[in-house]
């Protein structure tokens, strides 16, 4: 069962956390009207317990039309914390991946994301961790003034190959499109919120809002 706890000063939105079914805990933020999570999901178990399909193989990876996820390079003691899991967008299609009263946001959820921090333009370097501790340089317009604190977690792609690390980070949304789905991304070099449809079989970071 998820466990959300909140701090005794109500005036503080962004005290409270989330923790799924593996024991992580997620802090939040608020931005706008919108809470979301501070980290990327890093759950290997949909909310009813129920384990999602670890699948390190790339050959599996690329025929795959059912949920799976993955850790980068297939290797979880070195980047499960802090980039979290890459899942494919079945997984996000099951509706149970994110915690109770939280969901994965549709196209429309991180439209108004980014026309509150003024446009596609700028919205990245509002939301991008800033420095260069996990970014590669120079991690244009930078600020994470939002708290957002968005991640370089790489990607795999839908023939099961993986991204280079610290150079972007993309994020699925449950909206879909024939054999495609919706997501949006980040990138080292400058400080666009760019927003496109990707192969479904992919493998992108999540993070959840809360409902």
């Amino acid at each position: 069962m998820f466990i959300i706890h909140c701090q005794k000063d109500n005036d503080d939105k962004n005290n409270i956390t989330v923790t799924d079914m593996d024991g992580n805990v997620y802090h939040t933020v608020t931005i706008g009207t919108q809470v979301w999570m501070v980290e990327n999901l890093k759950t290997t178990k949909y909310n009813d317990g129920t384990a999602i399909p670890l699948v390190t193989n790339e050959t599996t990876w690329s025929n795959l039309t059912t949920p799976g996820y993955c850790w980068l390079n297939n290797d979880s003691l070195t980047y499960k914390n802090p980039y979290g899991a890459l899942y494919n967008w079945y997984v996000v299609n099951s509706n149970k991946l994110c915690p109770t009263n939280w969901h994965v946001p549709t196209e429309g959820e991180w439209t108004t994301l980014m026309n509150y921090l003024g446009g596609s333009d700028i919205a990245g370097g509002k939301l991008k961790e800033a420095g260069t501790i996990h970014w590669l340089t120079p991690n244009t317009g930078a600020t994470n003034e939002t708290g957002f604190t968005a991640l370089p977690g790489s990607g795999r792609s839908y023939t099961g190959q993986f991204g280079l690390l610290n150079k972007f980070g993309n994020w699925w949304s449950s909206t879909e499109e024939n054999e495609y789905a919706f997501a949006v991304g980040v990138n080292f070099d400058d400080s666009h919120l760019g927003s496109f449809f990707i192969i479904k079989k992919s493998g992108s970071s999540v993070r959840c809002v809360k409902d």
